[in-house]
């Protein structure tokens, strides 16, 4: 969409589609308006037959939503899929904060054009800053089929995801959400959206999941901002990537964290495969594998780490964060190891892709998996 209307004039920002009983879809998006005030506007598709949804057409009462009173003209935005309550209302949650407290707010519509506010929030942590590109969903517990976002019970676990504005990383939260009360509640306190669980440790945003009809799964795709200038950027004609899709499952075994990996459809894309068995890497050392030319790559790879050097590494309560501690070039007893791609005949140029295991105090191994775009 073109940001072509006085609500919308300084940038169409993030928004979610919801695909309605009747197979009808409409989309709600923030806008940001020509004062800079974010706000809440109503789309649908232009072609409702087109397969990819293109082109869009906006409601001519745009906008639907304005910042409530209490909440800052620039700390409203990212509505979320709808999901349908069992008295018929249509429910979504928008993200903001109360000073330095993370938030979501919710409302209910009938018709996507008028909403009421649900008073207080669903969910607040302290000290978490502006939510972004909120995601509530509910995951089965006792199979790995997906679960449509308007599905609530015992059956399931909700889970909720924000995008922190102040750190720029995607956290995630396992609870249950108790529909009259319009409350999320954390499994474990001190696994809180924004203060726990992430879905990934490498360059991973502003992510969004997806219920798929057909296959019965969860789907997520994540944006991936590129370490390029803007100058860079300007002169190619685009930035950043979507992640390869993901299907999301709770982890049955622990009940406590999130299972993702690639969707099947990414099998179509291979075309051939290298093997490579037992590498001797020794410490400091970097093993060239020849895998010919590829623009992508799909790898599978298994380590073996020294027992003896796990059981002299000293126990530590400080903890190894992939940004902030010195990258793939910061040795350690127990890391990094792993992968460098994107590497020229010199090792002027490469991104390594790697792994560091750290002990706490109470003995047990923690696994950092990390990218390092410094080079």
């Amino acid at each position: 969409m073109v940001n072509d209307k006085w609500y919308d004039t300084r940038g169409v920002w993030t928004g979610s589609a919801t695909i309605l009983p009747d197979g009808q879809v409409v989309m709600l998006y923030t806008g940001s308006t020509n004062e800079s005030v974010q706000v809440q506007n109503l789309a649908y598709p232009a072609d409702p037959t087109d397969p990819l949804l293109i082109d869009w057409v906006k409601y001519s009462g745009n906008p639907v939503l304005v910042p409530p009173p209490g909440i800052g003209v620039k700390d409203f935005r990212d509505p979320t899929t709808a999901w349908l309550t069992s008295e018929g209302k249509w429910r979504i949650t928008i993200g903001s904060k109360v000073n330095k407290t993370g938030i979501t707010l919710v409302y209910e519509t009938k018709d996507f054009k008028t909403f009421e506010r649900i008073e207080g929030v669903m969910n607040a942590v302290a000290g978490t800053g502006m939510w972004e590109c909120v995601d509530f969903y509910p995951l089965n517990k006792t199979s790995d089929v997906g679960a449509d976002t308007s599905v609530n019970g015992a059956d399931v676990k909700h889970v909720i995801k924000v995008s922190l504005d102040d750190d720029r990383h995607d956290y995630y939260a396992l609870g249950t959400y108790d529909e009259k009360m319009v409350k999320f509640v954390a499994d474990d306190a001190k696994n809180d959206v924004g203060i726990g669980l992430r879905y990934d440790y490498g360059i991973f945003y502003a992510s969004k999941t997806f219920y798929d009809q057909s296959t019965k799964r969860r789907v997520l795709w994540g944006w991936i901002g590129e370490s390029d200038s803007e100058i860079a950027d300007v002169a190619k004609g685009w930035a950043s990537v979507q992640s390869v899709p993901r299907t999301v499952v709770l982890d049955r075994k622990t009940g406590t964290n999130l299972l993702q990996w690639p969707v099947e459809e990414v099998e179509k894309l291979r075309l051939r495969s290298d093997e490579f068995k037992n590498v001797n890497a020794k410490p400091g050392s970097v093993m060239p594998l020849n895998i010919g030319t590829a623009t992508q790559l799909d790898i599978v790879a298994e380590f073996e780490i020294d027992k003896e050097a796990l059981e002299k590494t000293t126990p530590s309560n400080s903890e190894y964060v992939c940004g902030t501690s010195g990258g793939a070039a910061q040795r350690g007893a127990l890391g990094p190891f792993g992968l460098l791609v994107l590497a020229d005949d010199g090792l002027s140029e490469y991104t390594p892709v790697y792994f560091y295991v750290t002990k706490g105090i109470d003995g047990n191994l923690k696994t950092s998996f990390c990218s390092d775009q410094s080079r």
